[in-house]
């Protein structure tokens, strides 16, 4: 077995406990208790990526469930989920229920198919996957199937409750929606904003690291980890940056971890 995903294995996750691993970008593995969830992975080899796979596509093994939140190829990453459909045969995969067609394309089999919408839920083992819409730039329902492109999740069992936004701008009406789950105690929010000159070339953004740390305040997170920032040269984000803006609004309120990539982060649940 790959030695990352070996620790992975071999670390407990006891009842009250979280451990995540940041794989890059907006890439996160989360182990409650025996089941390990792979989120937003990008695995694929590509020349223009800053950072290396976390680990070999043909390798992966151990995953409970591979989710996706939406369908940009570092986060749905399709050739890996083609691999990991064969590899993990057991896996179950869990996207945007708009993505239905392309995820079985990739030979993921209709029993492992977990295709969620706004206000969805999911159970994996003792772990449930609720689905919150996410506005990638815009929330582009699709107005004859009520369905949304791009998802955000909180991932909830074992005692705590772990927020991955994928990738979002904040719209009105997501925070009393995430506030509804009650206290969060993790979460991976995406600090790389947006601007004309990206958007011209369809690379369409997220909050600006303001924005992630005014929802990181106003949520008044446990731990708030950002995420995509480090992948590619031309849609940067500065988690140095992000943390000193959350210090400086909210001090001592939200603590911060600029994460290092597949080292282990130990959650403990908070005390309510």
């Amino acid at each position: 077995m790959n030695e990352f995903l070996k620790n992975v294995s071999d670390t407990a996750a006891p009842y009250g406990t979280a451990v995540l691993w940041w794989l890059g970008q907006m890439g996160l593995m989360v182990k409650m208790g025996e089941t390990v969830l792979c989120v937003d992975c990008y695995a694929a080899e590509n020349a223009e990526r800053q950072a290396p796979p976390p680990f070999p596509v043909e390798e992966a093994a151990g995953v409970t469930a591979f989710l996706g939140t939406h369908d940009h190829a570092d986060h749905i990453d399709h050739p890996s989920w083609r691999v990991w459909a064969q590899k993990c045969p057991d896996a179950l995969f869990v996207f945007p229920k708009m993505h239905r067609e392309s995820v079985l394309s990739n030979g993921v089999s209709e029993k492992n198919c977990r295709g969620l919408n706004d206000g969805e839920s999911c159970q994996i083992g003792e772990i449930t996957v609720h689905a919150i819409a996410a506005a990638h730039e815009f929330l582009a329902r699709d107005p004859e199937t009520g369905l949304y492109p791009c998802l955000q999740y909180i991932i909830e069992g074992n005692g705590l409750r772990i927020y991955h936004a994928g990738d979002t701008l904040r719209y009105e009406g997501m925070l009393p929606k995430l506030r509804a789950f009650g206290p969060i105690d993790a979460a991976l929010l995406p600090i790389n904003g947006r601007d004309g000159a990206r958007y011209r070339r369809n690379c369409i953004g997220n909050m600006t690291f303001q924005e992630a740390a005014d929802l990181a305040g106003e949520l008044r997170l446990h731990l708030v980890i950002p995420g995509h920032w480090d992948m590619f040269a031309d849609n940067p984000g500065d988690p140095a940056a992000f943390a000193d803006y959350l210090d400086a609004k909210y001090p001592g309120q939200v603590p911060c971890l600029i994460p290092e990539r597949l080292a282990p982060i130990f959650v403990k649940a908070r005390i309510l």
